[in-house]
């Protein structure tokens, strides 16, 4: 799918009944589920311009229906005097993948970095996600060796 088939721009309230079977489908790609009150929590901070949780949608330039999106979120660092950002969800229409939707879905997320003088864009993924890693290497370079290791602090 060329550029010029889509459009990258912020997540409107009116968006939420396309954007949910994007989120659900994002969801059951990670084998996760979440009540339907943490989806309309994530919802509503998405549009609280108080939150720090944002998205941009890809939208089909024909149709108007939403084709992907990411959710990402600026915070502090002890490494940096700017705060940094983290990319949190990307979601593309399976049958749209490798069509450039995802990458300018990220470079989205880096354009605003540079606009409010963040400082990374960084993001996590789950290693056997090998499409994904194959843009994320192209994009990047590879990884910064890092490995992510989580302790489920509310149980």
């Amino acid at each position: 799918m060329g550029s010029e088939a889509y459009t990258i721009r912020r997540a409107r309230v009116n968006d939420r009944a396309q954007w949910d079977p994007l989120w659900q489908g994002y969801l059951t790609f990670y084998e996760s589920r979440l009540s339907d009150e943490l989806t309309d929590l994530l919802w509503q901070r998405i549009h609280d311009c108080q939150h720090l949780i944002n998205c941009f949608v890809a939208e089909n330039s024909a149709t108007n229906e939403l084709i992907g999106f990411v959710h990402y979120l600026p915070h502090p660092s002890t490494w940096s005097a700017s705060l940094y950002c983290y990319l949190e969800d990307l979601f593309v229409s399976p049958s749209l993948r490798g069509g450039g939707v995802g990458e300018a879905l990220i470079k989205a997320v880096s354009d605003e970095a540079k606009k409010q003088s963040w400082g990374d864009v960084y993001w996590h993924t789950q290693n056997n996600n090998h499409l994904a890693r194959g843009l994320y290497d192209k994009i990047t370079g590879g990884t910064d060796g890092f490995i992510c290791y989580r302790i489920e602090a509310d149980q």
